[in-house]
């Protein structure tokens, strides 16, 4: 039976349904399933939570032997973004691969067998896919993440991606609206501007979560971005134009808004968690996500009690908060039924690294012959952003191992790193791995001191292959999955 919120009143349990918090550890503390006993609705976990599918499995049912019902959601996009295969890397190609291959029958056959994975853990909310339109190369936070800069493509596979997430019985959370790929700033650390005129939004930006409407997508995610073009004063998260003006009255949307995380710097930094809470549940949001950082008791108790606070002031209207609950409430509903209506699709384990060899683009390999010896990798590295993180390994260094044992690497960054990779490798073939080398200077000229003294070098490019290519063989991967590097890995040496 479904424990609901007990010894609460309706406005506090109100309060604690709109949230979705997240928690360290690996198995559910005493504190959330207490709240999850007073009218928690959500729970939101993180490559912190996991450590293989069994646990993952045993750490939903423990949520849900407190609340049957629990929305169990996680930030799995594949790619470059994977919680559920954090300390290994993806068993799929991220957004912009499929993005190259253009097959939408390929993305929604990815996204039925990701969210068959995400199933079988007990997850039932997926905080993807991106619909955002890469327009801008140097974007330093969406960049793979997209399926690409085409607003039609985009649209597209958002839409495939969205029918196979959920016809496994996952929802999906098309994000970030109204779109955050017109961007040179990360929302995770300052308030990014998009300064284009409304027709242009709405023929680009829009046209994927347009897309994702008409597919069915149970939840939007709202970004942290200014858009004055819509909303001179408030970023959409906060913004009622945005978000009930635009995305419920001119799109028609009806389904559950979630927030992007609250604590990161575009809301806590300008607005404060609680005060931003207030706001963008005011605006129209339905549920707030906060817990990529802030993950204890304390912020939930916080945002309960400021959302409360700001009913019984008179601020947010008592009626917004309850609409807002019924949505969270409805979409559980929804998960719930999917997961017995639903035939499950069959199991295809193989399809992301279909997709993975697919994407592959390569130049020179007319003129390439597969390397026999073991080379040394270069990975020239740069800072992760916070969505990916750093805890995911990347490259191709460890699938290279596997089919040429010997295979040595190591990681360069900064202004030494064409010199120190030289004399790191010695006589070895070089095979030097970038990521968006058109983004950093410093990487662009290691490449160019490595290939000057170095021209067999392999290039393997697995961010967004940007800059022109070069070397002996380049072959760009469109993003840094585990399968992507297999795939590359394949190439070099003949497999």
């Amino acid at each position: 039976m479904t424990t609901f919120a007990s010894g609460t009143d309706t406005l506090t349990r109100d309060a604690l349904t709109v949230l979705q918090p997240g928690f360290t550890g690996t198995t559910a503390p005493d504190w959330l399933l207490r709240r999850l006993g007073e009218g928690l609705a959500s729970v939101g976990l993180f490559g912190r939570n996991i450590t293989s599918a069994e646990q993952l499995s045993a750490l939903t049912a423990q949520l849900r032997a407190e609340r049957d019902d629990v929305l169990v959601a996680i930030d799995e996009e594949g790619g470059d973004v994977t919680r559920l295969e954090v300390r290994t890397g993806s068993s799929f190609p991220g957004n912009n691969a499929l993005g190259a291959v253009d097959d939408v029958d390929l993305t929604r056959e990815v996204a039925a067998e990701l969210g068959r994975r995400l199933a079988a853990c007990g997850v039932n909310l997926n905080w993807a896919p991106s619909a955002d339109v890469n327009s801008n190369p140097a974007n330093p936070v969406i960049g793979v993440r997209s399926f690409g800069a085409e607003p039609a493509l985009v649209a597209r596979h958002t839409a495939a991606y969205v029918t196979g997430l959920q016809s496994a019985g996952v929802a999906a959370c098309t994000k970030h609206f109204p779109g955050h790929g017109d961007t040179a700033v990360d929302s995770h650390h300052a308030l990014p501007r998009i300064d284009v005129p409304a027709d242009v939004l709405s023929a680009r930006e829009l046209a994927p979560f347009h897309a994702a409407i008409t597919a069915g997508t149970r939840a939007v995610m709202s970004a942290h971005i200014l858009v004055p073009a819509l909303d001179p004063d408030r970023p959409a998260t906060l913004s009622h134009r945005i978000l009930t003006g635009l995305l419920r009255r001119e799109l028609g949307y009806d389904g559950l808004i979630v927030t992007d995380g609250m604590e990161m710097r575009a809301i806590a930094g300008t607005y404060g968690i609680e005060r931003g809470s207030v706001l963008a549940i005011a605006a129209g949001a339905d549920a707030i996500c906060v817990g990529g950082g802030l993950a204890d008791d304390e912020t939930v108790r916080r945002l309960r009690d400021a959302l409360v606070a700001a009913v019984r002031s008179g601020e947010l209207p008592e009626a917004r908060l309850a609409e807002a609950a019924d949505r969270v409430r409805s979409l559980a509903g929804w998960t719930t039924t999917a997961k017995t209506a639903r035939p499950q699709p069959a199991p295809d384990t193989e399809v992301g690294l279909r997709a993975a060899r697919r994407a592959l683009r390569l130049t020179g390999a007319d003129a390439f012959t597969p390397l026999t010896d073991p080379p040394y990798v270069a990975a020239l590295t740069p800072m992760a952003n916070i969505a990916v993180g750093d805890e995911t390994p990347w490259g191709v260094a460890a699938e290279l191992f596997r089919l040429l044992p010997g295979t040595e690497t190591g990681t360069f960054s900064g202004e030494d790193a064409g010199l120190a990779t030289l004399a790191a490798a010695g006589p070895r073939r070089i095979v030097a791995v970038v990521r968006d080398e058109h983004r950093h200077p410093w990487m662009a000229a290691a490449l160019d001191t490595v290939l000057r003294s170095r021209p067999d070098t392999v290039v393997i490019e697995m961010g967004l292959p940007q800059a022109p290519p070069r070397g002996a063989l380049h072959i760009a991967t469109h993003g840094a999955a585990r399968v992507c590097g297999r795939a590359a890995a394949e190439i070099i040496a003949g497999a």
